[in-house]
């Protein structure tokens, strides 16, 4: 990690979150970005945790230039991206960055994170998208995910993927010095949650928490969630095509023996 990458100029980029316009988190990615090219902050006017990929189709969406420069926006984060690359600014970003997310975005949780679908959204974008989280939901350590967010994004353009790749990384929640490095990972997948928890307010009407995620079950040597536990910096590289391929053969069978 001694060796720095050849620092990028004339860049735009466009920063993200889910956790909200005035969010620690994208305050310290912003300012971990400087000096890489122009950078343009649209992010959620509230926390927008678990909103995935959803956007806003019942209501306008009302941008807001706050004090410090930032767009806040009445709507989800991936909202915040569609509309940056979509007439919002102009000239169009090159690239997306989202985070940094206070706590973790591992295995399945990518499919409930707003961090990540902000980052997913930068898909049609030329250069890899990049979604940042820390494994904790208090700042302490937020100087060292912001180290290596900048790290990875002033090196991007040494990186040659094909076209809608998303990188999802993970910072275990240690002071800079003993992170053990970088590592490549797959995702891992979590156990089934813990159920909902049953509440009822004062006037008699029931309502349900939804409960904390389930702990990991697949999370062995190579995943992302052993990476962090390992105290390395877990990179995993995400694509949006969802096709079982594997199992082409079987159903392609079971739909012949219902013609």
């Amino acid at each position: 990690m001694s060796r720095q990458p050849r620092q990028t100029v004339n860049m735009r980029i466009l920063i993200s979150n889910d956790d909200g316009v005035n969010a620690p988190g994208l305050a310290a990615l912003h300012g971990a970005l400087a000096g890489l090219g122009e950078r343009y902050v649209i992010a959620p006017e509230q926390d927008k945790s678990g909103a995935s990929s959803s956007l806003t189709l019942d209501r306008p969406l009302h941008p807001t230039r706050l004090d410090n420069g930032f767009i806040s926006l009445n709507g989800t984060p991936t909202d915040c991206v569609h509309l940056g690359l979509n007439g919002l600014l102009d000239p169009v970003p090159e690239m997306v960055v989202s985070g940094i997310n206070l706590g973790a975005n591992l295995g399945d949780d990518v499919l409930y994170s707003g961090t990540v679908a902000a980052a997913l959204e930068g898909r049609f974008l030329d250069r890899p998208a990049m979604a940042f989280s820390l494994l904790s939901r208090q700042v302490d350590n937020l100087p060292t995910a912001a180290h290596f967010a900048r790290l990875l994004v002033q090196a991007h353009a040494q990186l040659d993927l094909p076209p809608r790749t998303v990188l999802n990384v993970n910072v275990p929640n240690l002071p800079l010095e003993r992170v053990k490095g970088i590592m490549l990972t797959r995702h891992g997948h979590r156990a089934r949650a813990a159920a909902p928890v049953k509440v009822v307010n004062p006037r008699g009407k029931e309502g349900y928490w939804i409960s904390v995620a389930g702990d990991g079950e697949d999370a062995g040597e190579g995943t992302d969630f052993h990476a962090v536990m390992q105290g390395y910096v877990s990179v995993t590289p995400l694509q949006i095509d969802k096709t079982h391929y594997s199992v082409f053969a079987a159903v392609e069978d079971w739909l012949d023996g219902l013609s």
